[in-house]
């Protein structure tokens, strides 16, 4: 019942190049590829040296991939613009610039928090934190099967202990013993990545074509492509772009400063204060990014994310008073911390998903129908990068194998299938808010390993099927940034692109497989040279023994299923589905279920404030100044988002000439 459209009649900007721009798109040549795969090279070796190396801004961290679009600036405002004054006929037409933008958001999900900062630490780290408090010799690592980790993996074994505490001189990293796991880990992966693709090009026609919903996150970079302007960015000849642009490189060329010069003044960006008896905290923070980013969507998004945030915030408040708590235990990874809330938010990611299946059940059917009749002739998937048929039995096909190998790994059947549909589910839930509302900084209310432990139960899945499930954090937990949300905004920006586009399919995989090598490559290598102890303490230390804390609990404590949990997911299905009926009956109903799906999240309790600042001065705009003016002031927005990414990006090469670490200049 959830109609799932973003209109635009508001002010919104609906990015649909007219007729010549679009045919002068161009294909995707050989020479966007080689630089595409030069661009995901980059990202690839440049997010892991960011964020264990230097650890300044994180530049991989979230669906906004601030490195990607920071190269993209780099390569618009410098050899692009000298190419249309000195050489125009060899300037980068629009697809090729889609293409290695593609290239490299892909890569940003791969190289650091989306997959290889987990891949690394997370198989081994019950090995090295073993110790006679924690019990993980005895209760997690005779569980862990072997083809998983390191060959010669045990507790003080050296392959293990160098890659925390680094190798002694004269010794080389052991790429013989992580050989075997990685092989063993990729097809896994790469099966996954295939979902995630394959399911975009199912649903990119239902979203992009019917629903015609706001892709935020794509507005920067074609408006740097100049997707209208036959590629010419005439978006960099707009003041108000640049005028936008200055207020955030300003405040991070302070911030930057007071790292190398404390006297430097500093604009304090986040305030925080106890309140409900000192219960919670509450947060007032700006990010520059998102403000940008909420400005784009309609007001009814932006004013149901602060306003859904500040009602979890406050019942929140009143059941901490009360002392009324949930006592599961779920670990305190992922988007939520209470059960309550985690359990309605799961509840309504499946409500969302079943929605969004129910109003695109035409398209869908006609995508079976290209799927299963050889004879189907009306060229309803000709603008697609892969045929229907070939995305249907991809999807199919990879998801057989993904559950066979989970089964290998020590998970029960039932776990398996729960752990797919309920992955998938927030997967697909995560992306729509992303297109839908901008939120790019967004979590699941639990990764998909906590949800399969909770509603089947410890004590069902036994030792061994709990630690399996574990280690589904690998690619389960990995809801702030994933293939599939990049992809569903690579095919939003290729809509120009009118030749040659399953050449975009093998681009995606390229991608991914440069971006794993090259990141794999290098976290590998510094893990060894300065010990991994050193590096990043979220993704080494904090982050792998949080779940394993977790699952050892769960080991020593054996529970039945969470029967009230899936009572209350139904609840909280109920009310997304009542919330969506209210939507799409009443016009003036303010509130969009989305919100109430990511409302209680905990990044929605630091980013509330920003939500609603971009609430009121989009309500200010459109209310004194109309669409006209909206539309005219959208180019100083969009440079606030650049902005901050550029600001990022040249910090992080000042802090590696002059060997300066920590310096954060902006953070989301």
């Amino acid at each position: 019942m959830d109609s799932g459209t973003s209109e635009f009649a508001e002010g919104g900007h609906k990015s649909q190049a007219p007729d010549d721009a679009a045919t002068s798109g161009g294909i995707i040549t050989s020479r966007a590829l080689v630089l595409g795969t030069l661009g995901a090279v980059a990202i690839g070796l440049g997010g892991p040296w960011v964020d264990h190396v230097i650890r300044g801004s994180y530049m991989t961290l979230d669906f906004s991939t601030p490195g990607a679009i920071f190269l993209l600036f780099m390569c618009v405002a410098i050899p692009q613009m000298a190419l249309y004054k000195f050489a125009p006929r060899y300037r980068f037409t629009v697809a090729e610039m889609v293409t290695i933008y593609s290239m490299m958001i892909v890569a940003s999900a791969i190289c650091t928090g989306g997959l290889t900062a987990l891949l690394i630490p997370m198989p081994t780290a019950a090995f090295y934190y073993a110790s006679l408090e924690n019990k993980y010799a005895t209760l997690l690592t005779p569980h862990i099967p072997s083809w998983l980790v390191p060959s010669g993996a045990d507790v003080k074994a050296p392959v293990i202990r160098y890659l925390y505490e680094g190798l002694p001189l004269g010794r080389s990293v052991p790429w013989a013993n992580w050989l075997p796991m990685l092989l063993a880990w990729a097809p896994m992966l790469l099966a996954l990545y295939l979902v995630m693709i394959a399911t975009m090009v199912i649903i990119r026609r239902q979203w992009v074509e019917n629903e015609h919903l706001t892709y935020p996150l794509t507005q920067l970079p074609l408006a740097l492509i100049g997707e209208q302007e036959r590629g010419f960015p005439k978006l960099l000849t707009n003041r108000l772009f640049w005028g936008g642009f200055c207020l955030p490189v300003v405040l991070g060329t302070l911030r930057g400063l007071h790292a190398y010069f404390p006297s430097v003044p500093v604009l304090n960006q986040m305030m925080a204060f106890p309140v409900f008896r000192q219960q919670l905290s509450f947060h007032v923070e700006l990010s520059w990014a998102l403000l940008g980013f909420f400005y784009l969507v309609t007001t009814e998004c932006s004013f149901s994310l602060w306003f859904m945030n500040r009602v979890f915030f406050l019942l929140k408040g009143v059941l901490a008073i009360l002392g009324i708590a949930g006592t599961e235990n779920m670990g305190i990874a992922g988007g939520s911390k209470d059960p309550y809330f985690i359990h309605l938010g799961v509840g309504a990611f499946i409500a969302m998903v079943g929605s969004n299946v129910w109003v695109g059940r035409g398209h869908l059917k006609h995508v079976w129908q290209c799927a299963v009749d050889s004879y189907q002739k009306d060229d309803y998937d000709a603008s697609e990068i892969m045929s229907f048929r070939s995305a249907v039995w991809v999807t199919g096909g990879s998801l057989l194998f993904m559950a066979w190998w989970l089964v290998q790994s020590g998970m029960p059947l039932s776990a398996v299938l729960l752990a797919l549909v309920l992955g998938l589910i927030l997967f697909i839930g995560i992306v729509r808010v992303v297109i839908e509302v901008g939120f790019a900084s967004v979590e699941a209310p639990k990764p998909v390993t906590n949800v399969v432990i909770s509603w089947l139960g410890s004590s069902y899945l036994g030792p061994r099927g709990v630690v399996a499930t574990g280690l589904t954090y690998v690619w389960g937990s990995t809801t702030r940034s994933f293939v599939m949300c990049m992809v569903a905004n690579s095919l939003k920006t290729a809509q120009t692109v009118r030749g040659k586009q399953h050449r975009l399919f093998w681009a995606f995989l390229i991608a991914i497989v440069v971006a794993m090598v090259s990141s794999i490559w290098l976290t590998l290598l510094r893990a060894y040279t300065q010990g991994g102890i050193t590096m990043n303490n979220w993704y080494f230390n904090a982050g792998p023994n949080y779940v394993y804390t977790y699952l050892a609990a769960k080991i020593q404590n054996p529970s039945g299923p969470a029967w009230y949990g899936m009572g209350l997911a139904a609840v909280g299905a109920a009310i997304y589905y009542l919330m969506a009926v209210l939507r799409c009956r009443y016009l003036q109903w303010p509130l969009h279920p989305v919100a109430f799906a990511v409302g209680h999240v905990w990044m929605m309790d630091s980013i509330w404030f920003t939500a609603f600042l971009a609430w009121a001065l989009k309500g200010l705009i459109l209310r004194y100044g109309g669409n006209k003016l909206y539309l005219n002031l959208r180019p100083a927005f969009l440079g606030v988002v650049c902005g901050q990414f550029v600001i990022n990006g040249l910090w992080l090469v000042v802090d590696q000439i002059t060997g300066k670490t920590g310096n954060i200049i902006f953070w989301i």
